[in-house]
């Protein structure tokens, strides 16, 4: 294994030092390192995503998990948490560990699966939660995502089966009676367009609903991709409150609106859909104080001919592995809402405290947070250039597919380097092999 010194970097704190990798861990120094110069650069704990759509097995067309991994890696991500709408959904041991051990094989980056928590994503009877959880896939995180767990009874037992190994069950928050035939957010927009329109309440109301639940049962609940100001005061109640629950904000919806819909591409449309201006205000603040725990990706991949349509027919989900950290980077952090140390919480320690994941985010996974990246911890880091920029090309992106709502867009930072345990998954900005 390859000994790395890593030369002159901007630690999330402010200083400035060197860094040393050793034989997969943050080391003292090490010998016969490979140098590399740093300045300018910043050091970041591995990103964690909790929210990816890997698409295998069953859309392969869309993406793959090597695909997807090496999008992640070129992300600045080293561990990411696969979602279980695939085909066959991921509700069984078997399943879960089949894309745990497909990660493992390709190895850019650690690919730990979401278990479903209905059997078949149908919100009626209870996914192999404990089998999964037993199994070697080690699974944490239960969700539906794509379909909320809309009985409050189902839900409430979902709450208690996890208790019992400190399990989470992360919610797609969504009415399902409030977004029938829903395109876009429910608004000023949608009246002008004559597109249905997908209300806040929709979301803010089973928030609300199952926070309430957790209280009940003492159980940890994660709300997943919250796009509304109503969220973000349902969230500060529940906290206040000192209910267990976490929420996710995706990089679209700090920075997209849905004033984008009037351009009828497809590319815009995602579940849930983007919301106002004022909407994102509040994310961004939300995010800033802490309301909002993480930032993820809900990367959400789709063959051509499910976003090359009509409006109506098209698929909801955009890319968003290879550009969640320059849209942090341009919506929270240029505008002086949040630090570097605030990126690595919001984007390495938070999440992998959420999902579980011991030794991932930097602070010890789920074992610590906060502490900034120290000897002895794994080497799972990237270096970010903050001064770059970085025009999107869709046919540059690692992914099969190309549902970028940012083509064409000027974006801050970029990652020159990512390392998984001391291996070099990105360098010089390009993905190793």
């Amino acid at each position: 294994m390859s000994s790395y010194l890593i030369r002159g970097a901007t630690f999330p704190d402010g200083t400035v030092k060197d860094l040393a990798v050793d034989n997969g861990l943050i080391a003292e120094n090490a010998d016969d390192a490979e140098v590399i110069d740093a300045s300018g650069l910043h050091v970041l704990p591995g990103l964690v995503d909790l929210h990816t759509h890997l698409r295998q097995p069953g859309r392969e067309d869309a993406e793959t998990i090597e695909t997807g991994s090496r999008a992640a890696a070129l992300g600045g991500y080293t561990a990411v948490c696969a979602m279980a709408n695939t085909d066959p959904v991921a509700d069984a041991a078997g399943i879960v560990e089949q894309v745990w051990r497909l990660g493992r094989e390709v190895g850019l980056v650690d690919v730990q699966p979401i278990g479903a928590v209905t059997l078949g994503l149908k919100g009626e009877r209870l996914a192999e939660l404990g089998a999964m959880a037993d199994s070697a896939a080690r699974v944490r995180v239960f969700s539906d995502d794509g379909h909320c767990v809309h009985d409050a009874a189902v839900m409430r037992r979902a709450l208690e089966y996890v208790k019992a190994f400190d399990g989470v069950i992360a919610q797609h928050a969504e009415d399902p009676k409030l977004t029938v035939g829903a395109q876009m957010n429910e608004g000023e927009q949608s009246a002008q367009l004559g597109l249905t329109g997908w209300p806040a309440v929709a979301e803010e109301a089973i928030i609300a609903r199952d926070a309430l639940l957790a209280a009940h049962v003492g159980s940890r609940l994660h709300v997943c991709h919250v796009s509304t100001a109503g969220s973000v005061e349902v969230l500060r109640w529940a906290k206040g409150r000192g209910i267990r629950v976490t929420a996710e904000v995706t990089p679209h919806h700090l920075l997209l609106t849905d004033e984008l819909a009037a351009t009828y591409d497809p590319v815009y449309k995602v579940n849930p859909p983007l919301r106002t201006s004022e909407d994102v205000t509040a994310l961004r603040e939300a995010l800033a104080d802490g309301t909002i725990d993480a930032v993820a990706t809900d990367h959400a991949p789709h063959a051509r001919e499910d976003k090359e349509c009509e409006w109506a027919a098209a698929r909801p989900g955009m890319l968003g592995l290879e550009t969640a950290l320059p849209i942090v980077i341009k919506t929270m952090v240029r505008t002086g809402l949040l630090d570097w140390a605030g990126v690595a919480d919001r984007m390495s320690h938070t999440p992998a405290r959420i999902a579980g994941l011991t030794g991932a985010g930097g602070a010890g996974g789920a074992g610590a947070h906060g502490r900034p990246l120290a000897v002895g911890e794994p080497a799972n880091l990237v270096l970010v250039d903050p001064a770059a920029e970085k025009t999107v090309v869709p046919s540059e992106l690692a992914s099969i597919s190309r549902n970028t709502p940012y083509a064409g867009l000027t974006l801050p930072g970029a990652i020159t380097a990512t390392f998984l345990r001391g291996r070099a998954t990105v360098l010089d900005r390009k993905a190793q092999a």
